[in-house]
C-alpha cells in the first residue's frame, strides 16, 4: 500500500484487508507517522507483527514477495508510480486521475507490453446506482439519448500559507517526487490543499469527474469514448495557491451528437449533495439527485425495467474495484477500469480545464488523439519535464 492517508487507508487498505485470498505486507507513505499507524492497523487485522512500515516506495518496488502495489498518492505521482512499479514487476491499482493527457497514453502503452493487469481506483462502476442509469439508457429505456446534465462541488479556495520547516517525520523531497520544487507549507499537503494545485492535480474537474462524467460517458455511448469539443467559462484565482479552475461551466460535444454539460453546484469540494446526474433522452429522462440520492424518472416504469444478462447493452455490474483487481491478477483478465478507460475519461476532463485556461473552445481528434489547429493545447497534453528527484 503506497500512500496511506485517507483514501489509501479508509477505502483501499480497509477493503483488501477482509480477503483472504491476498495479504497486505507492506505499507508506505512520504508522512512516516501515517506509513507508522497504518502498519499498526495491518498487525491488527492479521494478529501479526509481519507488516513491514518504509517511507520511500523504491524499498517495496525492489522486493520480490511483493506481486501488486495500491497506489493511492496525490495526482502528480499516479501514473510516475504506476511505471515504475510495472517496470519492476508488479500488478497496479492506481487512484484516479491522470495529471496530463499523455499520461493515459503512457499507461496504455506501457501495459499493453505486458502480462501485468491494471486497475484505476473508481467505484462507480459497481455502484447499483449508477450501473442502472447506464443499463437503461443503453438499452433504450428514455429513447434516444440526447443531453447529459452534471452538477459537481466547486473546488477549495486555498490561500498562500507561511512557509515553514519540514516536519521530522515527512520526507518532503519524495513527496514532490516528479513536480516542481516548491518550499514546505501545510497548505500545500493538506487534503483540501494540494488538490487545487496544479503541479500536483487539476481540482474539482478531475477529482469529481472521473465519478460523475465516467458514468455520463458510458451512457452517452460513443464510439470514440471521449468528447470532440470542450467549451466554457470559469474562474481562476489569482494571488491565491489555488491555481485551477474552482467554478466551471462547460459543454461538451460527442461525435454521436449527444451534449454533455457538467458544473459546479453551490456545495464545497466533495460536498455530497452537490452531485447531480440527469440523461435526457427523446422519450424521457432519468437522474440521481446527490451522491445517495434515490433514482428518479420521468415515468417511473423506465425505473422498472429489466434486462436478461444476453439481452441487455451494458456489462454486468462488476464487484468492487479491489475485488476486481484481485480476481483480474489471478485470471488474466481485463479490469473493470483499465488504463484505456481511465485515458479516455481524464482526456474529456483535462480538455474542459484548458478550454477554460485558455479561453477558447477546443477540438479533438480522437484517433490523432491531439487538439485540431492549436498548438498551445497540444503543448498542454503534456505534463512538464519531470524534476530529477531522484538524484536529491
Amino acid at each position: 500500500m503506497i500512500g496511506v492517508g485517507g483514501q489509501g487507508v479508509q477505502v483501499n487498505l480497509s477493503n483488501f484487508l477482509t480477503y483472504g485470498d491476498c495479504r497486505v505486507i507492506a505499507v508506505c507513505d512520504a508522512f512516516m507517522d501515517r506509513a507508522d499507524r497504518a502498519r499498526n492497523i495491518v498487525n491488527e487485522a492479521y494478529g501479526s507483527n509481519d507488516c513491514k512500515a518504509v517511507q520511500d516506495f523504491r524499498e517495496l518496488l525492489a522486493d520480490p514477495g511483493i506481486d501488486a502495489v495500491v497506489i493511492s498518492t496525490p495526482d502528480h505521482w499516479h501514473v510516475p508510480m504506476s511505471l515504475m512499479a510495472l517496470e519492476a514487476g508488479k500488478h497496479v491499482f492506481s487512484e484516479k486521475p491522470t495529471h496530463s493527457i499523455d499520461e493515459g497514453r503512457q499507461l496504455i502503452n506501457a501495459f499493453a507490453n505486458s502480462d501485468k493487469v491494471f486497475q484505476g481506483g473508481i467505484e462507480d462502476r459497481s455502484k447499483i446506482h449508477f450501473h442502472k442509469m447506464v443499463e437503461w439508457v443503453k438499452n433504450g429505456a428514455i429513447g434516444d439519448l440526447e443531453r447529459v446534465d452534471v452538477i459537481m462541488p466547486k473546488g477549495n479556495d486555498v490561500e498562500f500559507d507561511e512557509i515553514s520547516p519540514v516536519p521530522e517525520t515527512l520526507d518532503w523531497n519524495l513527496w514532490q517526487g516528479p513536480a516542481e520544487h516548491r518550499e514546505y507549507s501545510w497548505n500545500r499537503v493538506s487534503g483540501r490543499g494540494w488538490r487545487q494545485i496544479g503541479i500536483y492535480s487539476k481540482g474539482a474537474i478531475l477529482d469529481i469527474g472521473t465519478h460523475l462524467v465516467d458514468t455520463a460517458q458510458l451512457g452517452i455511448n460513443d464510439p470514440h469514448g471521449v468528447a470532440v469539443e470542450a467549451s466554457g467559462t470559469g474562474m481562476i484565482p489569482e494571488g491565491r495557491l489555488s491555481d485551477v479552475p474552482l467554478e466551471y461551466d462547460l459543454i461538451y460535444r460527442y461525435s454521436n451528437g449527444v451534449e454533455l454539460s457538467v458544473r459546479n453546484g453551490e456545495g464545497a469540494v466533495r460536498d455530497p449533495a452537490s452531485c447531480f446526474i440527469q440523461f435526457t433522452g427523446s422519450k424521457g429522462w432519468i437522474k440521481r439527485d446527490g451522491w445517495h440520492g434515490p433514482l428518479e424518472a420521468s415515468d417511473r416504469e423506465i425505473l422498472r425495467a429489466r434486462y436478461k444478462p444476453e439481452e441487455s447493452k451494458h456489462w454486468p455490474i462488476p464487484k468492487s474495484e479491489q475485488r476486481n483487481f484481485v480476481d483480474c491478477i489471478r485470471s488474466g483478465e481485463q479490469t473493470s477500469y483499465p488504463p484505456q478507460a481511465l485515458h479516455e475519461m481524464c482526456t474529456t476532463l483535462h480538455m474542459g480545464v484548458m478550454a477554460i485556461e485558455l479561453g477558447r473552445a477546443l477540438q479533438w481528434d480522437p484517433d490523432a488523439e491531439a487538439f485540431i489547429n492549436d498548438d498551445e493545447a497540444n503543448k498542454r497534453r503534456f505534463t512538464p519535464p519531470a524534476r530529477n528527484w531522484e538524484s536529491v
